[in-house]
C-alpha cells in the first residue's frame, strides 16, 4: 500500500489527526478493504492499518470462500450445514443472510479480477469438513492472499480514501453515549482522530494462544477497544483450534489446508493408525472434534505431534493445487510428496467477538465491526469451513448504508493549534518497562492460555488462570497512563521518542492482550458445560439451558442471552471510559 500515508484525494497536505473523517477503518485485511470499498462513496474514508508490511490474518488464509455456485448444492443445504456445525448457537437470520448474499459476493470478486481457479470454463470447487456439498472456491492454497489483493488494487482506486500504515489504534473516543473517534499513534505523535464512525476491521486474537496459526498483530486489540469503550462481547469463550498446523520445532505453525484432506490427505499416528477413526466423519469431521482427538491421541503418547500424510492426493494434484504448502514444507526440509508431515492443533480462529447487528452496528452507537473481530451470529459455537472470509465480504457490504454522524459536529475537523505534550509533562516520572520484561510477559501469557484455555479446559485451571492474569493486570502502569491519554483535548498532540513511542505500543499490547485474556478465561468459566470450540473435561456434554449467547459488558457480571436476539444499543454511561 506504498508510503505511510496514501492519499486518493488532493487533501494531503494537513495531517490526519487535523482532517475530519466521515469514516475510520481500523485494519487492513479482507473485511478492512471490503469495508472501504462498499462504503457510500461520497464518504471521506480514513482506513488505519497496523504495521507498515502486508501482514493481516486474511493473507494467511489458504482455505476457500463458501458459495452455492453448482446446480447440484443449494442455499438450504449450506445453511444447515452452518447451524450444524455452530452446535445451536448461529443466529438463523444472520446465517441466512451469509448464504444467500454469497453468490453475488464471488460475483463482486470475479467483477474486481478474483483470480479463483477453474475447471474448464467452471469455477473449481472442493470439498472441506462439515460441508455436505462442493462449494468451497479457492485460488490454489492461497485464497486468502489473492483475495487480499483483489480487494487492495480496486480499494485504493476510491476517490477521497486516505491509507495511513503504521498507525496503531489505543482507544475509542467515547462522548454523550456515541463513539466519536479514536486515540491513535503514528510515527511517534499519539493524538485523537474525530469522525462520524468507525468500523473496526482488525482481526481476532488467535495470537493470544502459544499454538496458532495467526500473525503477531492477531492480538484482538479491536475487541479489548470494544470492550473498554462499553460495547457488548458475545461469545468469547469459542475458540477454533485448527487440527493440522506445521509442527516443527522454532517454526512458525503454518496452516495446512483442510482442503488437503478434502482431497484426500489422511491423518496418523506414529504407528499408521488413525486418530479419528471413532468420529463420525473421520478426517473431516468438525474441527473442534479433530482437534480434540488429536489432543488425546499426543497426550496418549507423550508426543507433541502426529502426522498428515498428502501421498493419497497425488503428486500432481498436490503442486497443481497446493504449491504454496509445498513451498513451506520443502522450505522447512519436509518432502511431502515422500513422507508425512508433523501436525497438531494450533488457535485459528474466534467465533466470539463484538456483538453486531445485520448491518455491522455494535451496541454502541457509531461503532461498527466485520470479520473476525464481530460476533455476527453466524458461526456460532464452530464455525463452518471457509464460511470467515465470505463473512467478511458479506457484512462488509451492508456497509454501503451507513450513514455517518455529522449533525452534532462529530466530523468537525480538530483545530490545528491544539497543544503539543512530552511524555515526562504527561505522565512525570513515569518509567516504561524494559521491552525483554514486556516480550516475556506476553510469551508467558500466551503459554497461560494455550494450557488453561486451549483445545481442553477445566472449571479449576481456569480459575488458576483467571487468578494469574487479574494479578498481572496491574503490573503495567498503564492505567494511570491511559487515563491521561483519554484526557488529551481534540487537538493535543502526544510528542514521543521511538524508543518511549515503541514501548509504549509494546505496552499497550500487552494491557489489550490481559483485557482479552480476562474476558476470554471469565466467558470459559461462565460456561458450565460443553459445546463447539469450547470443551471443559469437568462437564463434557452440551446442555439444553445453556444454548444461548454469553455476553460481557463493561462493569456488568456475564451474562445470557438467547439466540435469535438482535445487538441494541446501550447506555454506556456506567463504567465506560467518557472521553472528550
Amino acid at each position: 500500500m506504498g508510503d505511510a500515508v496514501t492519499q486518493a484525494d488532493d487533501s494531503s497536505e494537513r495531517s490526519p489527526f487535523q482532517r475530519s473523517w466521515d469514516v475510520v477503518v481500523v485494519g487492513s485485511g479482507a473485511a478492512g478493504l471490503m469495508a472501504c470499498l462498499e462504503l457510500p462513496p461520497e464518504l471521506r474514508v480514513l482506513l488505519l492499518s497496523k504495521d507498515s508490511e502486508p501482514r493481516s490474518a486474511s493473507r494467511w488464509a489458504q482455505g476457500g470462500i463458501a458459495a452455492v455456485t453448482r446446480p447440484d448444492d443449494s442455499f438450504a443445504s449450506h445453511i444447515a450445514d452452518t447451524l450444524k456445525a455452530g452446535a445451536g448457537l448461529c443466529d438463523p437470520a444472520a446465517v441466512e443472510l451469509l448464504v444467500r448474499q454469497a453468490p453475488a459476493c464471488v460475483e463482486r470478486l470475479l467483477s474486481l479480477d478474483m483470480a479463483f481457479d477453474r475447471h474448464g470454463a467452471e469455477l473449481s470447487t472442493t470439498l472441506e469438513a462439515a460441508h455436505s456439498h462442493r462449494r468451497v472456491l479457492h485460488a490454489q492454497d492461497r485464497t486468502g492472499g489473492a483475495l487480499v489483493e483483489a480487494l487492495e488494487r480496486r480499494a485504493l482506486q476510491r476517490p477521497g480514501l486516505c491509507c495511513l500504515k503504521g498507525a496503531v489504534a489505543l482507544q475509542l473516543w467515547v462522548s454523550a453515549g456515541r463513539c466519536r473517534g479514536l486515540q491513535v499513534l503514528h510515527q511517534q505523535e499519539l493524538g485523537w482522530i474525530r469522525s462520524g464512525a468507525v468500523v473496526l476491521a482488525c482481526g481476532g486474537g488467535g495470537h493470544l494462544f502459544a499454538h496458532t496459526t495467526n500473525p503477531s498483530q492477531s492480538s484482538g486489540d479491536g475487541v479489548a477497544m470494544a470492550w473498554r469503550a462499553g460495547a457488548e462481547l458475545r461469545d468469547l469463550e469459542f475458540v477454533q483450534f485448527h487440527p493440522t498446523a506445521l509442527m516443527l520445532p522454532d517454526a512458525p505453525h503454518f496452516l495446512i489446508s483442510e482442503a488437503v484432506r478434502g482431497e484426500g490427505g489422511r491423518l496418523l499416528d506414529g504407528a499408521g493408525a488413525s486418530p479419528v477413526a471413532g468420529l463420525s466423519g473421520g478426517d473431516l469431521a468438525p474441527r473442534d472434534q479433530v482437534s480434540r482427538a488429536l489432543a488425546r491421541r499426543m497426550r496418549e503418547l507423550r508426543t507433541d505431534h502426529l502426522w498428515l500424510d498428502l501421498r493419497p492426493v497425488g503428486g500432481e494434484r498436490l503442486e497443481r493445487q497446493f504449491p504454496t504448502i509445498l513451498r513451506r514444507c520443502r522450505e522447512l526440509g519436509l518432502e511431502p510428496t515422500r513422507n508425512p508431515i508433523p501436525v497438531a492443533p494450533a488457535a485459528h480462529y474466534w467465533m466470539g467477538g463484538v456483538a453486531t447487528d445485520l448491518e455491522a452496528a455494535t451496541s454502541l452507537p457509531g461503532l461498527y465491526a466485520v470479520g473476525e473481530v464481530a460476533c455476527t451470529g453466524v458461526h456460532g459455537a464452530n464455525r463452518l469451513a471457509s464460511n470467515s472470509l465470505m463473512e467478511c465480504l458479506v457484512f462488509a457490504r451492508q456497509l454501503r448504508q451507513l450513514q455517518p454522524a455529522d449533525s452534532d459536529g462529530a466530523t468537525a475537523p480538530i483545530t490545528a493549534h491544539g497543544r503539543r505534550f512530552s511524555l515526562e509533562a504527561l505522565a512525570p516520572g513515569l518509567t516504561l518497562p524494559d521491552p525483554d520484561v514486556l516480550r516475556a510477559r506476553i510469551q508467558a501469557l500466551r503459554r497461560l492460555c494455550w494450557q488453561e484455555a486451549g483445545v481442553e479446559r477445566s472449571g479449576s485451571g481456569l480459575r488458576r488462570a483467571l487468578a494469574w492474569v487479574q494479578e498481572r493486570a496491574g503490573l503495567w502502569p498503564s492505567g494511570s497512563l491511559d487515563a491521561r491519554l483519554a484526557h488529551l483535548e481534540p487537538g493535543d498532540r502526544l510528542g514521543l521518542e521511538p524508543s518511549a513511542a515503541a514501548a509504549l505500543q509494546r505496552g499497550q499490547n500487552l494491557q489489550q492482550r490481559l483485557v482479552l485474556a480476562e474476558r476470554l478465561i471469565e466467558a470459559a468459566l461462565f460456561r458450565q458445560e460443553s459445546r463447539g470450540g469450547h470443551f471443559r473435561t469437568d462437564v463434557p456434554a452440551p446442555q439444553p439451558f445453556w444454548q444461548r449467547h454469553s455476553v460481557q459488558r463493561l462493569g456488568h457480571p456475564v451474562q445470557t442471552a438467547p439466540v435469535g436476539q438482535l445487538v441494541n444499543p446501550v447506555n454506556v454511561d456506567s463504567g465506560a471510559a467518557q472521553h472528550r
